[in-house]
């Protein structure tokens, strides 16, 4: 039994309050960990302590290149201990053992390309009108920083807001979600074992709220990152408004991918399965939601069915699983609930719809992937979030009608096409209104790029330079080398 405890000012501790929370395997419900429930105490607590070191510790005068060396003795620890991460991981979230080995091999990654920007902005001159002065533009860190991240990759999600925060000199209060924490405990004792300075990584668990909310309506937090939800991202705004501090969110999306009658049939059907049913399709770029053109709809729908139905279940341990559980009971409900509301709307059920029937995943939170066609945009199952293994297939019959439909959507991740003609893989992506749009691939990302919304799939952006500068304030330093009396006033 695996026993966790929060990180506050360099000491590990249980909640105030004494309660404990399981944690849940969702292969089998088995219990796998028990760890601090904390509450508002905990998180004004470590965000206190997180201000002590911002205010007067000596982390955000640190040398850029004394916080690169941190962040990438972080780095090798994670590449050292990534098998027991993998399957802390797996064993926490239900995906498969595989895809979190390259998830690990991505947070290393992470934290060697951010230590590798943290002493590249030497600051920027820029012109100024006076010849007897110098104008220079620097970056400075933003402060204290509050960091929720999601359950679906919760190692992933934590680097991409830690990485940046460090490397830009800031002081941190992690919460991940409450029922997948194990990996950000690990990487929290790694943090320790590197040596950071007590007070600038501090991790809390609870409740988002009670923990979240803390840290979102705190005035001593600069800025909150968050990855989930449209509701929550929403309060988490109305709650940084208290303050007006910073807010960075990455909302999820409803991820269209635009299917041409030219594309490689096996290619674009290959490219739709790999977009949507990684970690039974709870990814918040997931390509759920498939747009074909009408001359390649029946022969796509067909070949598309005919894969998923041999997509493989399981323990995420055993060999040759393709697809793990849901993460919770509570999510395999809401599930289904779409699954039924599909139906209700007239949308075609062709494949899934139901718990598979196999005693060994009888126990765990399972669901075939399931297919609709005859879909409109209309739908509730078109427009809305069902983050699992359902996708729905909609009809165009030119650009303009997939660009519309693809557009006509309060999200705004990601979006993907699949066409051999160039010309028109450059106009449809500069048409679509998504902050990644991939041309024949699909939920391909890497560091250097930036990830983000438009429209109510968030605010800011993560990863690549813009992901470090997202944890910085810009200041303009004027000097007057020759200052002279101007003679307006009084004169």
């Amino acid at each position: 039994m695996i026993r966790g405890r929060m990180y506050i000012a360099g000491q590990w501790a249980a909640a105030r309050s004494g309660r404990e929370r399981e944690i849940i395997n969702p292969f089998d419900q088995g219990v796998i960990a028990r760890v601090a429930e904390g509450g508002r105490e905990d998180a004004a607590a470590a965000v206190a302590a997180a201000r002590r070191a911002f205010d007067a510790g000596d982390w955000p005068r640190t040398p850029a290149p004394e916080r690169a060396r941190l962040l990438l003795a972080l780095a090798g620890l994670v590449e050292r201990e990534r098998e027991d991460l993998a399957r802390l991981e797996s064993l926490d979230t239900g995906k498969t053992v595989e895809e979190s080995r390259w998830d690990m091999d991505d947070v290393a990654g992470i934290f060697r390309y951010f230590a590798g920007l943290a002493d590249k902005d030497g600051g920027e001159v820029v012109a100024c009108p006076n010849p007897d002065a110098t104008s220079l533009m620097v970056r400075e860190p933003v402060g204290v920083c509050g960091q929720i991240s999601p359950w679906n990759y919760p190692l992933l999600q934590a680097s991409w807001k830690l990485a940046p925060a460090l490397a830009a000199g800031c002081t941190v209060v992690m919460k991940p979600s409450e029922i997948t924490p194990l990996t950000t405990l690990r990487i929290t004792e790694l943090v320790e074992e590197a040596g950071y300075p007590a007070g600038v990584v501090n991790t809390v668990l609870g409740p988002g709220p009670e923990v979240g909310a803390e840290l979102a309506e705190s005035p001593a937090v600069d800025l909150i990152s968050f990855t989930g939800g449209i509701a929550t991202g929403k309060t988490i705004m109305r709650a940084a408004a208290g303050n007006v501090k910073k807010v960075c969110l990455e909302l999820g999306g409803k991820n269209p991918h635009l299917i041409f009658a030219d594309a490689d049939l096996d290619l674009a059907v290959d490219s739709a399965l790999n977009g949507v049913f990684f970690h039974a399709g709870q990814i918040c770029s997931a390509g759920a939601r498939i747009l074909v053109q009408d001359a390649l709809h029946d022969a796509f729908v067909d070949a598309l069915r005919r894969r998923m139905a041999r997509i493989v279940l399981g323990s995420g341990f055993s060999e040759g699983v393709q697809m793990g559980p849901l993460i919770s009971a509570q999510h395999l409900a809401k599930v289904e609930s779409y699954v039924a509301i599909g139906q209700a709307e007239g949308a075609q059920l062709v494949l899934g719809g139901a718990r598979p029937d196999d005693p060994e995943l009888a126990q765990g939170f399972f669901y075939l992937p399931t297919l609709f066609t005859g879909c409109t945009g209309s739908m509730r199952i078109v427009q809305e979030e069902i983050f699992g293994p359902v996708v729905t297939v909609e009809r165009f019959s030119d650009e303009a009608e997939a660009v519309a439909l693809a557009n006509d959507t309060i999200y705004g991740l990601s979006a993907g096409l699949r066409t051999r003609d160039a010309d028109r893989a450059e106009r449809v992506a500069r048409a679509l209104r998504f902050g990644t749009v991939w041309i024949n691939d699909f939920n391909v990302y890497f560091v250097q790029a930036p990830w983000g919304g438009y429209k109510q799939s968030g605010l800011g952006r993560e990863l690549g330079r813009a992901g470090l500068e997202e944890y910085t304030e810009l200041k303009h330093v004027y000097r007057n080398h020759a200052p002279r009396a101007l003679h307006w006033f009084g004169a």
